[in-house]
C-alpha cells in the first residue's frame, strides 16, 4: 500500500513540475527576448539564453526614468489604497449578509447580484464621473469607480458563513460589540479570503491602463500600463509618417524587443508581491466552496 502511495505522488510530482514549466518556460522566453539583439531575434528567433545580451530594449523604455518612475508612483499608489479600502469595505458588507438573521438579506443579495448582470454603459459613466463627481484628472478616478465588486462581496460571504455562529454567539454574551467581534474575531479568522481577495484586487488595479485612457489627460497621473501602451503607440505613429529620410534612425529602434521589455517591467512588481499571498491563495479559494 504504501509503495502505491509513493508511486502516485512520483506520477503527481511529475505532472506538476512539467505543468509548472510549461508556465515558466514562456515568461523566460519573454526575458530573454527582451534582453536579445533586436536584428539577431528576427534573424534566429526566440532562445532561452540570448546570445548576445542586449539592453537597447530598456535603455529605450527607460530613457526618461523620470516619467517611468511618477508612473510606478501613481500605479503601485492607487493599486495599495485600492487594495486596502476595497477589501475593508467589501468584507464590512460580506459580513452582515453572512449572518442568517440579517433583515432584508435576501433583497440586498439580488441587488448585488444584478449589478453583476448589467452595468450602466461607458456614456453614462462617463457622464457620473467626470462631469457629476468630477473625478477626471484626479488620482481618486482610479480609486472610487469600482472600489466593490460583488463577485468578491460573495466569495467573502461564504468563507465568512464557513466560521461557526457558537463563536459570535459566545462574543455576544462576553459583551463584545459587532465592530469588536468584526475587527478581533471574524478578520483574524479570515486570513485566507482576505488575503486572496487583495491580490485579485491589487492586479486588476495594477493591470488597469483603461480607465487612464478614457479619463486622464495629465500625463503625471498617467498609469504605467497605459504609459507603456502609449510608448508603443507612439513608436507605431512615427513609423507610420516618417520620410524616406528618417526611416534609417527609426529602423534602429527596437520596436519587437521594447514590447518584451515594457512586459518584464510592468509584471515585475507583480511578481515580487505574490509570494506575501501565496501561502493564503489556494485556502482563501477552496474554505468555504462547498457551502451556498
Amino acid at each position: 500500500m504504501k509503495k502505491e502511495k509513493k508511486i502516485t505522488q512520483i506520477i503527481l510530482c511529475t505532472f506538476f513540475a512539467l505543468l509548472c514549466a510549461l508556465v515558466i518556460f514562456p515568461f523566460l522566453l519573454l526575458v530573454s527576448a527582451s534582453l536579445s539583439n533586436p536584428a539577431q531575434l528576427l534573424e534566429s528567433g526566440y532562445k532561452v539564453i540570448p546570445n548576445p545580451v542586449d539592453f537597447s530594449a530598456y535603455a529605450y523604455v527607460l530613457k526618461n526614468p523620470t516619467q517611468i518612475l511618477n508612473a510606478y508612483g501613481v500605479t503601485f499608489a492607487f493599486s495599495v489604497i485600492s487594495m486596502v479600502f476595497g477589501v475593508l469595505l467589501m468584507a464590512m458588507i460580506a459580513y452582515p449578509l453572512s449572518r442568517r438573521g440579517l433583515r432584508g438579506r435576501n433583497v440586498i443579495n439580488f441587488y448585488l447580484y444584478f449589478t453583476m448582470l448589467f452595468s450602466g454603459g461607458l456614456v453614462p459613466t462617463y457622464i457620473i464621473v467626470a462631469s457629476v463627481l468630477h473625478l477626471n484628472n484626479t488620482l481618486w478616478v482610479y480609486i472610487l469607480p469600482g472600489l466593490i465588486s460583488p463577485w468578491y462581496v460573495f466569495m467573502m460571504r461564504t468563507f465568512f458563513a464557513g466560521i461557526p455562529e457558537a463563536i459570535v454567539e459566545s462574543a455576544k454574551i462576553d459583551g463584545a460589540s459587532e465592530y469588536t467581534i468584526f475587527f478581533r474575531i471574524i478578520i483574524p479568522l479570515s486570513k485566507p479570503v482576505l488575503a486572496t481577495v487583495a491580490l485579485f484586487v491589487f492586479l486588476s488595479k495594477w493591470n488597469d491602463w483603461n480607465t487612464a485612457l478614457i479619463y486622464i489627460t495629465d500625463s503625471k497621473l498617467y498609469s504605467l500600463q497605459y504609459l507603456l501602451q502609449k510608448i508603443v503607440e507612439d513608436i507605431n505613429i512615427l513609423k507610420e509618417n516618417a520620410t524616406a529620410a528618417q526611416m534609417s534612425d527609426l529602423a534602429k529602434v527596437p520596436t519587437e524587443t521594447v514590447r518584451m521589455a515594457m512586459a518584464v517591467v510592468a509584471a515585475g512588481p507583480a511578481l515580487i508581491v505574490f509570494p506575501f499571498f501565496q501561502k493564503y491563495f489556494v485556502k482563501g479559494l477552496t474554505v468555504g466552496s462547498v457551502k451556498g
